[in-house]
Formats: structure tokens, C-alpha cells, sequence
């Protein structure tokens, strides 16, 4: 039905719009744009000026079988925008099993070096940029020694995306310019799925801090394991190990004694950390479409840096064109003419971000994801107490060690998965006897 998306629109706003009401009155509705409903919907509105004249495009194409009659200069272009090539295998093979087969054969020290280094290199960018995206969204810039008085907050969530974005695409461009890549076969526009619940779920993740903290934030997304099993369960039909719902009810109560007995001054407002809830429940949605949807790209034999360039490409280009629909681009790059500071801490922002997307493919490709794993979890428990240090945030003893007992339980999803793979791997190569 052509008109749901419209109906669930309206549902969600008069679900939301007595709460926001109830929480500033009217001050809230005369500025309409405070309000992140509105920008959310403004900016999925911004995004469909660009997606459904392409749907438009690509439908033509595929009715008027253009892959047999088209011709001219433009012909490369569209068939790879909308038809692929055949080519579903090829050099990922020796791409990706490359550096494993190195990596196998080099000494234990030259192993352990880039463990460090590759622990090291997540640590960083993503402490960095953990500690940079609370500034950026919390604080003011051109305030004096009381940040509370003068000064101007930067408010649009799009506009650090589209930098985050833009600067991944440089990053990937040059890798594939620069490193032997497979043959690409997949339809260009099958990355703008990713790409469009990439960046809902980043501006999610970006405006959510505006009403709830991020040692909050943090741990709910150290929580969605919780509602991928429950998904899991009720659309696949999938079933779980004994452990498996052991560890996420250890998370749902560790979060619960973090959310229920942690507060600072500035989230006070019921009403507010129902926005932030909601928001982060928004960004747990998106991320787990972008997820699945890559996976099923995959298939395509593409390489970790080809997916990369491809998704950023149509982020670059669904944010600066609803940034300048909106008139939002040059208010926002004249705050960063405004304020030096703030430029400096969005290009360092992007920057951690896409080095730290290289630090992930290299890690997996290296050691396995139940290392990677590992490294980013400790990532996140430092983040929150870099984040408490920095920041002031008061966290009870009880909401410290609901925090103890959330990254207690992903330990023990770690270590039960290798148990299981390892003996997976001893009984496949178990000799068969014959009698």
C-alpha cells in the first residue's frame, strides 16, 4: 500500500506529540524544528527527493530491458548503476585469504606486535571519536570558563554524518586506487538500502545525545543483542542456547540497575530520556537493517573496502543533497567559520571514524571476529569511564555495577561462541573410523 509509510507517520506523531507538548508547552511548538521528530522527518523527506526519482529511473530501465537495446556513453554507467555485472567470484579469494596465509606464517612476536597495533589502532580513533561526539553535541563553542553561559551549540546531527561520510569516501577510494581489489559485480544502487539506514542510524546515534547521556548510550548498544534475539525469534523462528538467554538477561539487568539508578541534573526529565529511548531504539533498528542488508551484498564476492566506498558514496549523496534543500550546509559551515574549534573537532571526528573502519576490516581479516569483539568491548567499558571522567557524569555504585555485570555477560558470549567453535572444528576434523 502506497499510502502506509504516511499512515505510520502520522501514528508515530500523534503518538509522540503529547509528550512533547506535556514536556515544554508550547515553546516546543513554536520552534518547530527543536523538535527531532520534525528534523528526522525533514530529513527522510530530503532523502526521497533523491530515491524516488532513481526508483523511477531504475524501473524504466528494467522494463525497457536497456541491458540489450542501450547505447552510447552513457550505457557503462547505467549498467552499473542498475544492472551489475555477471562477474560473482573472482580475486576476493586471494584479496582476503592473502593476509591470513601471511599472518600464518609469520613468527609469534610479529603476531603479537599487530595485535598491540591493531588494539591500539581501534582504541584510539574510537575513544577519540567517543570523546569528540559527546563534545561536539553536549557542550557549547565560543562560551568562556562557564560553558552554561554565552557561546552557541552546534545542533545538526546530518551535517557531522555527511563529514564522517565524505571524508570514509576519500579514505576507500584511495584504498581500492591504491590496493588490488576483486572485480565489482554488484547493481551500484543496491548499496543505497545500507546507505540510507546508515545514516538514520549515525544521526541517531548523534541526536540521541541530546537527551541521554552517553555512558546511557553506550550501554543500550551494548544491549541490542537483546531485540536481535527477540526478532530473531519471532520472525526466523530461530532458537537459542541455554547461554545464549542467560547472557541477555544478565544485560537487561545490568542496564536496568544502570538506567534506574544513574542521573545527572541534566537529564532529569522523564519526557526527555523517553526521547533519547526512543531515538536509540531507532538507531538499534537502522543498524541491524544495514547489517543484514551488507551481508546479503556480500554474495557478490566484493571486498570489506569496495562495500565501504560504495555505501558512503550514496551518503554523501543523500545528506549534502538534504542539507542543501533545507539550507542547512552553508548555516553549518559558517558555524565552523564561526567557531575554529569546532571545525577542527569535526574534521578529527571524521577522521577517527574512518580510520577506525580500516582498523576494523584489518582486524577481522587478521584475527577473527571473536578478537575484534573482545577489543571493542573493552573499547566501550573505557569509553564509559573516559566519558564520567571528562564529562562529570555520577555514576552510583549500584549503576556501576549494573555496568560490571553488561560487560560481564558479552565476556561470556565471547568465550561460550570460541568454546563452541573450537569444538565445531575438532569434531569436523575428527578422523572417521571404518569398521
Amino acid at each position: 500500500n502506497p499510502d502506509l509509510p504516511w499512515v505510520l507517520a502520522c501514528v508515530l506523531f500523534a503518538f509522540l506529540s503529547p509528550v512533547l507538548a506535556d514536556a515544554e508547552g508550547a515553546s516546543l511548538l513554536d520552534d518547530w524544528q527543536d523538535v527531532w521528530l520534525f528534523r528526522f522527518l525533514l530529513n527522510v523527506l530530503g532523502y526521497a527527493t533523491i530515491i524516488v526519482p532513481g526508483y523511477l529511473l531504475i524501473g524504466y530501465f528494467k522494463r525497457a530491458n536497456y541491458l540489450e537495446t542501450g547505447r552510447g556513453l552513457c550505457f557503462p554507467v547505467i549498467k552499473a548503476c542498475v544492472f551489475g555485472s555477471d562477474s560473482k567470484s573472482g580475486l576476493l579469494d586471494e584479496v582476503s585469504v592473502a593476509p591470513r596465509s601471511d599472518s600464518e606464517s609469520s613468527s609469534s612476536s610479529w603476531q603479537a606486535f599487530k595485535l598491540i597495533f591493531c588494539a591500539a589502532g581501534l582504541q584510539a580513533s574510537y575513544l577519540t571519536w567517543g570523546v569528540l561526539q559527546e563534545r561536539v553535541m553536549t557542550r557549547s563553542y565560543g562560551a568562556g570558563p562557564a560553558e552554561e553561559e554565552g557561546g552557541e551549540r552546534f545542533k545538526d546531527s546530518q551535517f557531522l554524518v555527511f563529514m564522517n561520510r565524505i571524508l570514509a569516501l576519500t579514505v576507500a577510494g584511495l584504498w581500492c586506487v591504491l590496493f588490488k581489489q576483486p572485480r565489482h559485480g554488484a547493481p551500484m544502487y543496491k548499496y543505497s538500502f545500507a546507505s540510507l539506514s546508515n545514516i538514520l542510524s549515525s544521526w541517531c546515534q548523534y541526536e540521541a545525545l541530546k537527551y541521554i547521556s552517553f555512558p546511557t548510550q553506550v550501554l543500550a548498544k551494548a544491549s541490542k543483542v537483546i531485540p536481535v534475539m527477540l526478532m530473531g525469534k519471532i520472525v526466523s523462528r530461530k532458537s537459542y542456547e541455554y547461554w545464549e538467554y542467560l547472557t541477555a538477561a544478565l544485560i537487561s539487568a545490568g542496564v536496568s540497575m544502570f538506567l534506574l539508578t544513574s542521573s545527572t541534573h541534566k537529564h532529569l526529565s522523564t519526557v526527555t530520556t523517553f526521547s533519547g529511548v526512543v531515538i536509540l531504539g531507532g538507531y538499534i533498528m537502522f543498524d541491524s537493517f544495514t547489517s543484514n542488508w551488507q551481508d546479503n551484498l556480500f554474495k557478490y564476492k566484493m571486498s570489506s573496502v569496495q562495500m565501504m566506498f560504495g555505501v558512503n558514496l550514496f551518503s554523501c549523496l543523500f545528506t549534502v543533497g538534504s542539507l542543501l534543500e533545507q539550507g542547512a550546509f552553508f548555516d553549518s559551515v559558517g558555524f565552523m567559520l564561526r567557531h575554529s574549534e569546532f571545525a577542527f573537532h569535526a574534521v578529527l571526528l571524521s577522521v577517527c571514524s574512518a580510520c577506525g573502519q580500516l582498523f576494523i576490516f584489518y582486524t577481522i581479516s587478521q584475527f577473527g571476529a571473536a578478537v575484534f569483539t573482545i577489543i571493542m568491548t573493552l573499547r566501550q567499558a573505557m569509553a564509559i569511564l573516559l566519558s564520567c571522567f571528562l564529562y562529570g557524569h555520577a555514576v552510583s555504585v549500584v549503576g556501576g555495577l549494573g555496568v560490571a555485570v553488561v560487560f560481564l555477560a558479552l565476556f561470556l558470549r565471547v568465550y561460550a561462541r570460541s568454546r563452541i567453535k573450537k569444538a565445531s572444528k575438532r569434531a569436523a576434523s575428527a578422523p572417521v573410523q571404518k569398521v
